[in-house]
């Protein structure tokens, strides 16, 4: 019987081996990547190749990145970065791990775990508002030390309430899904948050359209129009942001007595 012929090594973006790209992205995140050899370019760093990736991602979007874009900010040959990372998806996973910062300091809050989270929170959005593209980008990449930094802040303030194990990681959870949720909705008009800007249309058209449909369409829309006559489908705001987040956290210590009674 001949021999079964190996599988083919599954490919990423980049055409490469997905284990060796994640492993690749790690090393650069945790700071474990041998430093590069071969004359590395004067003025150039790691630190700086991140940095002027963000501010194109800031301007343009996500898409608009490459590495050819980012060496032409340094007047450098796209060899010359990949001196210093390998390729495009490890320079994102650099980009969203920088992007995010430092985790915010809470322990200083006075109240317990409530006004600890809600600050986590607000400190989340503003990074959203700060970096539009984030939201897209991040999705399904190797957590640096910073994003993991920022659930270490989320659970450690939480720790208090008598959560434990997987309750706590979900009631941390719930509150980033809020926080992911929304803020693509309030940054939409003012930036694109990844892919074709084309494709997408600003928060304020995309409620003129739809309070448009059901008024045009009215009678098979009752209730919407009904809360449309009471003040629905506004562009979203802050204020909207915040009182999903209270809710959330409403419904966060319900469930804490809930357990502390039991």
């Amino acid at each position: 019987m001949a021999p079964k012929r190996a599988a083919a090594p599954k490919k990423t973006r980049q055409g490469t081996d997905s284990a060796p790209a994640a492993k690749r992205s790690v090393d650069l995140l945790w700071g474990t990547a041998e430093r590069p050899t071969r004359g590395p370019k004067p003025g150039l760093s790691l630190d700086r190749i991140v940095e002027a990736a963000i501010r194109i991602a800031d301007a343009d979007g996500i898409e608009a990145v490459s590495m050819q874009r980012v060496a032409n900010e340094f007047h450098f040959t796209t060899m010359s970065l990949y001196r210093y990372v390998p390729g495009k998806s490890e320079l994102i996973d650099l980009m969203v791990d920088a992007a995010v910062g430092a985790p915010p300091s809470l322990a200083a809050l006075p109240g317990g775990w409530r006004p600890k989270l809600r600050e986590w929170a607000r400190q989340t959005w503003a990074t959203f508002e700060r970096h539009p593209w984030f939201l897209g980008a991040a999705m399904g990449r190797i957590m640096g030390p910073n994003q993991l930094g920022w659930l270490e802040a989320a659970i450690d303030a939480l720790a208090p309430s008598g959560l434990r194990g997987q309750d706590l990681l979900d009631a941390a959870l719930v509150v980033n899904g809020h926080v992911r949720s929304m803020a693509p909705q309030y940054v939409a008009s003012n930036a694109t948050a990844g892919g074709d800007p084309s494709d997408q249309m600003p928060t304020d058209q995309w409620v003129d359209a739809i309070r448009t449909l059901l008024t045009t369409h009215r009678d098979r829309f009752p209730a919407l129009n009904k809360a449309i006559a009471d003040g629905a489908f506004q562009p979203a705001t802050e204020s909207e942001f915040e009182f999903g987040l209270e809710r959330i956290l409403d419904g966060i210590e319900a469930y804490i007595d809930t357990r502390r009674e039991a």
